[in-house]
């Protein structure tokens, strides 16, 4: 998208176009193209239906707030859930921040859960584009006068910027991504993790954002590793130094929040599966807390090398989803088709972990049918390819 493209949007005859175009669901603003370029010059008619797809698309991340903010097709894809953008911004306010730089800030979804959480924001990107939709979504949203929105080079700006802007903190989201597809050494960021690292000699309440996936090797022993997870999907980690920092590790989980904290715990002994079997949260795997929440639930490992837990006994957690064991048997396709059939299973769901299976496939293959349900839990026990019948635990009223 060209910036005169987008500017375009922002006069009166783009926002009656946005509008109008809002009452239309996705596929029937495509039929719509056709019509609207004998209204409106083609170039004003094509950013109006772009945006109005992007809007749509973007109700999963920003719920709908998204209706009225601007997009671009890369800075949807980058920017921040609002659920976790605003969980950081009540980080840095309850740590007293005033004023934060948002640096590579996108189309400028932390930036308005920093305004939103009651602080100034200095917002940089280097692409003229996005810094001219973050702008629009900060006016759009009421925060003009808390937000600056500047286009430069964010490692020229922020080492002397930071103190030149009167900002307290720091904020980096560094492009992961090229043309050849995501990036996962930090190395390769875009600013580099050397350069996140130099910040927090200037700045000492720094907060970055990197892939979940991050080795723990290459935290820093000062800083506090946070992974989160929304509805059960990790989103995003998040490193952070200085009074932003608390524990070393700590695993959130969205709605809620729910956090699990490091206590040191050593991973729990592996044992045969008993009556419950927990599948820990995404958000708690990447932060290696598996032994506080065993601690928590009672719970050991049923292999070494598989993240599951069970226990004897059903306990409530929002760390975990809770299955109650039916049947534990070896993995044998033929055997399993017996089991299912008998019990007149037709609703199966077919998960794995440590199993190198298709579950699609596999319940193709089991040819599930009748009028019960059941999931079925293709793993490891104790070394042994192992399959599990079971139904989703309840707590008792």
């Amino acid at each position: 998208m060209e910036i005169a493209d987008f500017e375009a949007l922002l006069t009166d005859e783009g926002q009656a176009l946005l509008a109008e175009l809002g009452d239309y669901a996705e596929s029937a603003v495509l039929a719509l193209a056709s019509k609207l370029r004998e209204r409106h010059p083609a170039s004003l008619a094509a950013a109006a239906l772009t945006q109005a797809r992007l809007r749509g698309r973007a109700v999963a991340k920003f719920g709908d707030a998204a209706r009225t903010m601007y997009f671009t097709p890369e800075g949807l894809e980058q920017a921040t859930r609002r659920s976790v953008a605003e969980l950081r911004a009540r980080r840095y306010a309850a740590a007293g921040v005033r004023k934060v730089a948002d640096l590579c800030c996108g189309i400028g979804g932390d930036a308005l859960a920093f305004a939103a959480a009651g602080l100034e924001v200095l917002a940089v990107d280097r692409d003229p584009v996005t810094c001219a939709v973050a702008e629009a979504n900060v006016w759009a949203a009421g925060f003009g006068d808390r937000v600056e929105v500047r286009w430069a080079d964010v490692t020229k700006v922020a080492l002397t910027g930071a103190a030149r802007h009167g900002c307290d903190a720091v904020f980096l989201d560094p492009a992961r991504r090229t043309e050849r597809g995501r990036v996962f050494d930090p190395a390769g960021y875009s600013p580099p993790w050397s350069f996140a690292l130099s910040l927090t000699e200037s700045v000492p309440a720094a907060g970055f954002k990197v892939a979940p996936g991050l080795p723990h090797d290459q935290i820093p022993a000062a800083a506090e590793a946070e992974w989160v997870s929304d509805h059960g999907d990790v989103k995003e980690a998040g490193i952070y130094f200085g009074p932003l920092a608390g524990t070393a590790r700590r695993a959130t989980v969205l709605p809620g929040p729910h956090t699990l904290t490091t206590c040191g715990r050593p991973d729990p002994d592996a044992k045969a599966v008993r009556r419950y079997l927990y599948e820990p949260d995404g958000a708690v795997i990447r932060a290696r807390l598996l032994g506080e929440l065993a601690e928590d639930l009672g719970a050991t490992t049923i292999d070494p090398t598989i993240a599951y837990l069970s226990g004897d006994r059903l306990v409530s957690t929002p760390f975990a989803a809770a299955y109650e064991i039916t049947d534990v048997v070896p993995f044998n396709v033929k055997r399993l088709r017996a089991l299912i059939a008998g019990r007149g299973i037709g609703t199966l769901t077919v998960k794995k972990r440590g199993a190198d299976i298709d579950p699609a496939a596999l319940r193709r293959q089991l040819r599930p049918s009748g009028p019960h349900s059941a999931v079925l839990i293709v793993t490891r026990v104790l070394g042994a390819h192992t399959a599990l019948l079971a139904q989703p635990a309840r707590m008792s009223d």
